[in-house]
């Protein structure tokens, strides 16, 4: 278990950190860069939990939860367990991209299919679930150009594909079940 009882330990002064198998890389490296982009998303779902409330607030408790996982499985490069490690990397699995599947499905039975792209926004808690959707879009695009690079647990990619579509879904929701989504109107303003 972590324990954090001194924050601030002067390591990264030089501009590197530790990743989670010990080994001392570039702050501005791929694979920092992406679960550092992970924490972000995580921060905006923060935001969003401020508009949520019942199921929609204890579905976005888990999805924190899990991009902590998340986190913690970007920032151990190494998909082996190393000989001298105490505790097996924590890696995102097929279950977790699962529930969120069925929970996009579920979601989505309430809702009118789209006849148009929607804007982002309506309600604040719509609007904070589109930044989160945008965030996590962008976590996966990073996870992806760094698995081009370095090994990344293939579940982790695809729980940022779907966790994206699951924000779009929720949005949705949080609009009045699509009722009050904003409409893109193609050339509106010229």
């Amino acid at each position: 278990m972590v324990v954090l009882n001194k924050i601030y330990t002067k390591t990264g002064d030089a501009g590197e950190t530790a990743l989670g198998n010990g080994a001392r890389v570039a702050k501005h490296s791929m694979r920092v860069t992406a679960y550092g982009t992970v924490d972000e998303a995580n921060a905006t779902v923060g935001l969003a939990r401020l508009h949520a409330g019942g199921e929609m607030d204890n579905q976005l408790a888990a999805i924190q939860n899990d991009l902590f996982d998340l986190g913690a499985d970007l920032c151990r490069p190494d998909m082996e367990q190393d000989a001298e490690s105490e505790y097996p990397p924590l890696r995102v699995s097929d279950a977790q991209v699962a529930r969120l599947e069925t929970e996009i499905d579920a979601m989505n039975e309430a809702l009118e299919p789209l006849r148009s792209f929607i804007l982002p926004g309506g309600s604040a808690l719509a609007a904070h679930l589109h930044l989160s959707r945008t965030v996590s879009r962008r976590a996966e695009r990073l996870s992806v150009e760094l698995a081009t690079m370095e090994s990344v647990n293939p579940a982790a990619v695809k729980y940022l594909n779907r966790l994206s579509d699951w924000f779009f879904v929720a949005a949705r929701i949080a609009n009045n079940d699509g009722k009050d989504d904003v409409l893109w109107v193609p050339g509106a303003n010229r």
